[in-house]
């Protein structure tokens, strides 16, 4: 990958004035704002339907799009939806309210389904012919909504939990106008997110998301391969994922999702994944393997632990299956999320692999260590970040950092009031070695606690910051391409 710079924004993030950021006129108007900053990637996260706590790490589904991404304007653009059915608009910058869009959001879209489908119907057969995932995926939602949005692993019929044929042809028959709207939400997903991919590519801009390693228990990723995971013979977790204690938190992270069989994975040529991904390339141009060193060893914890402290190492299928996937997928660039616990077995494989890694200055400002985070130790090979999505952003880092912390950024960067900290920082990531440059919208923004997207292990509050349109404006976009060029990330350089 060529010198290249980009920023990370959540699409959630996005403001609008239904109270959640969408695929409509403000994702094209932040397009083009990355073109006049001259960024070369958007980097996104995971796509999917969520559930409790509103993580897109935790999808109902891999492959879906999350239906409240669906702009409601566009929609009525189109003719599908009318004007007198959007929903009260929100104020701008306001904090996502999750449990009044899935209420209020849910309403329309079945209107827009009742009101569209049959005269989509052509289009949509073609959709769904070429995503077979779709059958699975709309028999699982609606059965969800049959049971009151219980976890497969509660429906009270064992039949359809164990995805028994005769079960699967009596629900989708008997719930078929259920499995048709979920199926046909994704229709109109994929329809919008085409058209913005197109837009993007148009204006020099790369898409960057994320694979999730795992899939939620809650799935039906789960629920359709159970022999492909973990599982007892009741379809409970043997063991659960989750890190050890790390710098996030002190008890270690337990995600509680459902490990691999990776033996019975490798058997059949890692058929899930392939899949998988297929559906993930729709979307991006780049996609970054979340927990890249699971593949190596992953933390494996009893499912009745409340924590993730206790737990063992069991290895992954290394290289065999990066190999894999990259020569099955040789159009698309990947990336390995290298964060956590590397060991000396880990940066082999990502040497390996030859994959871009990672690296994260906020983890690299303390002077009594020689971080492979802190930019005079990079290679060429890596993606340089001020923070992730799970990161403060740097204004609220200065607040919280040790006060060695903060001085040796303030020498390594030459830090200054007058110009900034935020943007001192930006500037010593441009300046890197490394071929990518990445920053969240916030960075730029000089924003501060208030914005972080996620806290890692806290369940609740999360994935919930936007941002407003003022945002976007030319003379931010002129700062940050004056920067891109300086440091010879533009194209147009």
């Amino acid at each position: 990958m060529e010198r290249a710079a980009g920023i990370l924004l959540p699409l959630f993030s996005l403001p609008s004035k239904y109270g959640i950021g969408t695929m409509g006129k403000n994702a094209y108007d932040f397009i083009d704002f990355l073109a006049k900053s001259q960024q070369t990637i958007w980097q996104l996260l995971p796509l999917g339907p969520t559930s409790y706590g509103d993580s897109p790490y935790q999808s109902f589904s891999s492959q879906a799009g999350n239906p409240y991404f669906i702009d409601l304007e566009l929609l009525v653009n189109e003719g599908k939806l009318n004007k007198n059915d959007l929903p009260p608009e929100t104020k701008e910058n306001s904090l996502i309210d999750y449990g009044e869009i899935y209420i209020n959001r849910t309403k329309i879209l079945r209107k827009v389904f009742k009101d569209n489908f049959l005269k989509d119907h052509s289009e949509f057969q073609k959709f769904s012919e070429k995503n077979k995932w779709l059958d699975d995926y709309g028999l699982f939602m609606a059965v969800k909504k049959y049971f009151q949005m219980q976890s497969w692993q509660n429906w009270p019929d064992k039949t359809i939990r164990e995805h028994q044929q005769m079960a699967v042809d009596y629900y989708r028959n008997t719930l078929r106008e259920d499995v048709e709207f979920y199926q046909y939400l994704q229709y109109l997903f994929y329809k919008q997110f085409a058209a913005l991919k197109e837009y993007a590519h148009k204006k020099g801009i790369l898409l960057m998301g994320d694979l999730p390693i795992y899939a939620a228990l809650d799935s039906v990723d789960v629920w359709a391969n159970s022999s492909q995971f973990q599982l007892d013979e009741q379809l409970k977790p043997r063991k659960v994922a989750g890190v050890p204690p790390d710098y996030f938190s002190q008890d270690g992270q337990l995600w509680g999702n459902p490990l691999y069989d990776w033996t019975k994975m490798a058997a059949d040529g890692y058929k899930y994944w392939i899949e998988r991904i297929a559906g993930v390339s729709k979307l991006y141009d780049i996609i970054r393997i979340d927990h890249f060193r699971g593949l190596q060893a992953y933390w494996s914890v009893d499912s009745n632990e409340k924590t993730a402290k206790k737990g063992q190492w069991e290895m992954g299928p290394g290289i065999s299956f990066v190999k894999t996937i990259c020569d099955w997928f040789n159009d698309v660039q990947f990336v390995a999320e290298d964060l956590g616990e590397i060991t000396d077995d880990v940066r082999q494989l990502i040497i390996d692999s030859n994959l871009p890694s990672m690296k994260v200055i906020e983890f690299g400002m303390n002077p009594k260590d020689k971080s492979c985070h802190c930019p005079c130790n990079y290679d060429k090979n890596c993606i340089c970040y001020l923070g992730t999505h799970d990161n403060v952003p740097i204004m609220g880092w200065m607040k919280q950092a040790s006060k060695e912390e903060v001085a040796y950024s303030k020498k390594y960067f030459n830090l200054n009031l007058k110009e900034g900290y935020n943007w001192g920082f930006i500037r010593g990531g441009m300046a890197s070695c490394a071929n990518t440059f990445i920053a969240q919208m916030q960075d730029y923004l000089a924003l501060g606690e208030e914005s972080r997207i996620n806290i890692p292990s806290v369940g609740t509050g999360n994935w919930r910051w936007r941002m407003k349109s003022a945002d976007m404006n030319a003379l931010l976009a002129k700062k940050i391409a004056k920067l891109t060029r300086l440091y010879q990330r533009s194209k147009k350089n």
